[in-house]
């Protein structure tokens, strides 16, 4: 015969309470038991640290009694210390608290290496346990021994067993009390939970037209005296009035359950028809189903139409050449178009959750992840044109990074788009050389026929008089300034040349610090008889770069020209070298006390062909060439003028400019992906 439901309800709940104490007294021990013995285990590390860090002077200072002294305070710590000993680098005894002598076999029982801060083993003398602790004697990377400490487990065993038999007391009260207090309970609750029983599992069905409250004796309609027949709660006999909105008894508050149940619990109705808390639930349960079934057929017209709106959403993205993803504040990718994927031979599911770190070599996921930072810091979006490179060749992205805003207005993630403009960036540099080339070649064409062959000629017979002519004469000064006039054609003629044609470059591991000392040591001289002296300060623990000397050479000795010919009369040129660990690049300043350039004239200075100089002074290629040189080593230069409070402090004054270089730094050997971001800042 089967058991009654107020049978199994006692046997189910005797049962429940007696295996629900048995794990909970299991458990409690356990938890307790571990929770000890890890107290006492750390307590050991604690212990033995602070002996192994207090013993590193003795030991290196081979002082004995202090030694003794440091293992004796030890074990007068607590009852349960049952040694402490020193070995040394060769695993000889140095001192000891054993009083019947060193047991020599307790040397190799536990042993530690140089990597781990501590070793712990269990060791059984046959009488008692023993936790061994061992921890290195480390100084200045070198291990010159080793400090053992040895805690009994006598004690926390005692403290163990004294736990088991309290929790097994307490357990077995708390169920004897619950099953009393449960049967009590069960008796009245058990008839209504078999109706709320049935209901849901109706409900679960999918018949949401169930009743489960008692019909109540008289309705809100007839206890009021309300004729009302609009009132939602008019002759809904199933319903209560409380659970309802917009119903227009006076006393009641406009809005829904939430809003209203307060001025419901005052009401004559509430009060002489609510009933305990299983009629409440009942009635809860009644509400719950019709609000489900209302709300259901909403939810399935909404989620029909987001579908639809989301698999627009899915084919516009896919659809589109340019590559979409969005991630969360922590760089992890919520979601990517088909593009993106394809760039990465990913598929979709591969790379939501992941992060750049797990989608590209570690240097570029770097970058990307510092960009990201500080994008969600500044709350800035970022534009950049960048260069790839791969097993597949190179490639240029112009990439967009903006946040994405949440609901409170608080930052959430970050949308980037991006497209491929490799083909754009090489019909791009095609036209300009070719158009560079053609408007330079004509010209230098001309400037080489016209001007190179007979300003030899004159140079030559210039040289030839002043070898006859009186040094002091008037004619001496005037085939000096002839001269002088020449060579600048000449250079002007070199720089065209210079400017029009395209060298390959000899990348080599070099010192920046070597290159600029190299172009200082030419024009320091020069500079000097126009009392302009050069100040350095070079930051001797530079890495290495990758790059062209000879190209930088010529990049620095312009800017340091440049610098000269600002300088009216007596002036400094500062020229500083540093290390930026956070962009691994190398900074190199180059500030000067001249005029400065004007406002309106900064952002130019770097087009070919333009100079603020005077006339007969410049040609206005330098800083052009110069800023091909950088852009060629994957660098960027920035100037201010005149620069900021707190660069300025290396001149005497707030005049001049300063010219800033950044280089970046190749510390692999092995071939790497490059990520070429070209842009000036310009301040």
């Amino acid at each position: 015969m089967k058991l009654g439901f107020r049978s199994k309800i006692y046997m189910g709940l005797f049962s429940l309470l007696l295996l629900l104490g048995i794990v909970i007294f299991f458990v409690v021990s356990m938890i307790m038991k571990e929770a000890l013995l890890e107290e006492n285990r750390n307590r050991g590390i604690s212990i033995g640290s602070t002996l192994a860090a207090r013993m590193a002077e003795p030991v290196l200072a081979v002082d004995f009694l202090r030694m003794k002294t440091l293992v004796d305070e030890t074990v007068q710590l607590s009852g349960d210390i049952f040694y402490t000993f020193v070995l040394d680098d060769m695993d000889k005894p140095l001192v000891h608290t054993f009083k019947g002598g060193f047991p020599v076999e307790l040397k190799g029982a536990n042993n530690v290496s140089d990597i781990h801060k501590y070793s712990i083993s269990l060791l059984d003398t046959g009488k008692q346990l023993i936790y061994d602790y061992a921890f290195p004697i480390i100084i200045d990377k070198h291990r010159f021994g080793t400090v053992r400490l040895g805690l009994l487990r006598t004690k926390i065993q005692e403290a163990i067993n004294r736990l088991w038999w309290s929790t097994f007391l307490s357990t077995g009260i708390v169920i004897i009390i619950a099953i009393f207090v449960g049967t009590a309970v069960a008796v009245p609750v058990t008839r209504r939970v078999k109706i709320l029983h049935k209901s849901s599992e109706q409900a679960l069905m999918g018949n949401l037209d169930i009743q489960t409250a008692p019909l109540l004796k008289k309705n809100c309609w007839e206890i009021m005296y309300c004729d009302k027949k609009e009132c939602p709660a008019y002759g809904k006999i199933n319903q209560r009035c409380w659970y309802l909105a917009g119903t227009l008894c006076p006393d009641c508050i406009e809005g829904e359950y939430a809003q209203k149940v307060s001025s419901c619990k005052n009401c004559q109705v509430y009060y002489r028809c609510s009933g305990d808390e299983i009629q409440s639930l009942a009635e809860s349960f009644d509400t719950m189903t019709l609000s489900l079934k209302t709300h259901l057929s909403e939810l399935q017209s909404a989620e029909k139409t987001l579908k639809e709106q989301r698999q627009l959403l899915r084919t516009v993205l896919d659809a589109t050449p340019d590559f979409v993803f969005l991630q969360n504040i922590k760089s992890v990718y919520r979601a990517a178009n088909k593009s993106f994927c394809n760039m990465v031979s990913r598929q979709e599911e591969e790379i939501i959750g992941k992060t750049d770190l797990d989608l590209f070599p570690k240097h570029r996921a770097e970058t990307y992840l510092k960009e990201d930072f500080k994008i969600l810091e500044t709350a800035k979006p970022m534009v950049k044109e960048c260069k790839i490179s791969g097993s597949n060749g190179s490639k240029w992205l112009h990439v967009v990074k903006i946040p994405v805003y949440e609901a409170d207005g608080k930052i959430g993630g970050l949308l980037c788009s991006g497209r491929d403009i490799t083909e754009l960036k090489r019909v791009q540099e095609q036209l300009a050389q070719a158009q560079k080339m053609e408007s330079i070649g004509q010209l230098i064409a001309g400037i080489a026929h016209e001007i190179n062959t007979p300003m030899g000629i004159i140079l030559g017979y210039v040289q030839l008089l002043l070898e006859e002519a009186e040094p002091e004469s008037q004619s001496y000064n005037d085939l000096k300034i002839i001269e002088k006039q020449t060579m600048i054609c000449k250079n002007i003629v070199s720089d065209l040349l210079r400017f029009s044609r395209r060298t390959e470059s000899t990348m080599s591991p070099l010192n920046i610090n070597d290159t600029i000392e190299d172009v200082l040591s030419v024009v320091e001289h020069t500079f000097r008889l126009d009392r302009v002296s050069l100040v350095r300060r070079l930051d001797p623990d530079l890495p290495a770069i990758v790059g062209d000397r000879e190209k930088l050479k010529q990049a620095i000795i312009n800017l340091v020209n440049n610098a000269f010919d600002a300088i009216s009369g007596e002036g400094i040129i500062t020229i500083s070298s540093s290390y930026d660990p956070l962009l691994d690049e190398v900074v190199i300043n180059i500030l000067d006390t001249g005029h400065g350039i004007q406002p309106g004239k900064i952002d130019r200075i770097f087009d070919p062909f333009y100079t603020t100089k005077p006339v007969g002074k410049g040609t206005g290629l330098g800083l052009a060439v110069t800023f091909g040189i950088i852009q060629e080593h994957y660098g960027k230069i920035e100037v201010e003028s005149p620069p900021s409070s707190a660069r300025s402090n290396e001149g005497k004054n707030r005049q001049g400019t300063l010219f800033i270089i950044h280089l970046p730094v190749s510390e692999k050997k092995e071939k790497m992906e490059i990520e070429h971001v070209k842009h000036i800042s310009i301040r």
